[in-house]
């Protein structure tokens, strides 16, 4: 009888063994890189027709119309509405589709949405990003003196416009719905979409952490179609890339994002030609940036455990 029940349980082990060998549906990396593109190609085109749809409807715009009036106050909120439209259907909509095909079970987790190795996590982010802010503006001023095609100018001039318009009035519910729509919202969706789908996916196919970090900041910068501030969006991209790497949680990324684009938030509601302009940061304010965000990564990796092999030894069946 002892005997019976001792195979019983190790066939249930072996069991639960070659189940979590085989989590995955899609084994393949660049079958998984595949998918999600189409599936990101298929959400930012579904989003943009929903957005677009919205906005006829509500007589905003039409066939023959060639710009948006950004004074009337109706059309700024129909636009708020289509921003989260598209930040929900463009990227969190694809990734919840991929986590729901790509996994067999526990597809929010496996996505990235779980508790951080450690709590202390939070606060680093917030401070690693903080001590972030000197770099990024200076990556910013060089990133002007790169020469852009007219169509990219043109295209940042209308975005410009647009931001320029969600914060004219400074109310404290108009604040606090732009920390909602442009601050919070776009954190959850975009982490979801470059951090715990992409990246992942670049890192598995490197086989290199930082590679597979440094690619997928590059998608995240170049879908924003912001030229103007790519390389310090590309920057802004390895540091919550590095971040969600080592603490293995989405919600340390997310935070720090948010922490990112609410101070900007805020700042642009109460100085509105800071949307337009980078303020000027000398050399030695950089170079000190870089030195305390390396300093912070350090100490960061020194308390993770994570590596490559445990990361992705259930994808390639090492367990």
């Amino acid at each position: 009888m002892q005997n019976l029940i001792s195979r019983a349980l190790k066939i249930q082990i072996y069991a639960l063994i070659t189940d979590m060998k085989s989590y995955l549906r899609i084994h393949s990396p660049w079958s998984q890189l595949v998918l999600f593109l189409l599936l990101l190609l298929a959400g930012v085109t579904i989003g943009s027709f929903a957005g677009a749809s919205f906005l006829w409807a509500r007589g905003f715009i039409s066939l023959n119309q060639k710009s948006l009036d950004f004074s009337d106050p109706k059309l700024i909120s129909a636009l708020k509405t289509v921003q989260v439209i598209y930040t929900v259907a463009g990227f969190l909509l694809p990734a919840m589709l991929y986590a729901t095909i790509a996994y067999k079970f526990r597809a929010l987790y496996l996505l990235g949405f779980r508790a951080p190795q450690k709590l202390n996590y939070y606060v680093l982010a917030v401070l690693l990003m903080a001590a972030s802010f000197p770099l990024a503006s200076w990556l910013g001023e060089m990133n002007e003196h790169i020469p852009l095609a007219q169509w990219m100018i043109d295209a940042e001039k209308e975005a410009s416009k647009q931001m320029e318009s969600f914060f004219k009035s400074n109310s404290t519910k108009d604040v606090i719905v732009n920390l909602l729509i442009i601050g919070l919202l776009p954190a959850i969706c975009e982490e979801a979409c470059f951090r715990g789908v992409l990246q992942r996916i670049f890192i598995r196919i490197c086989k290199s952490p930082w590679i597979g970090i440094i690619i997928g900041s590059v998608f995240f910068s170049a879908f924003h179609m912001q030229f103007e501030g790519f390389l310090p969006r590309m920057f802004l991209g390895i540091i919550l890339g590095a971040l969600y790497w080592y603490s293995g949680s989405l919600w340390v990324s997310i935070t720090a994002h948010f922490f990112n684009n609410a101070s900007q938030l805020i700042l642009i509601s109460y100085y509105s030609k800071a949307i337009n302009e980078n303020s000027s940061v000398p050399v030695y304010a950089a170079i000190a940036s870089a030195l305390i965000v390396w300093g912070m990564l350090l100490l960061i990796k020194r308390q993770s455990a994570a590596n490559y092999r445990n990361a992705y030894a259930m994808d390639e069946g090492q367990l």
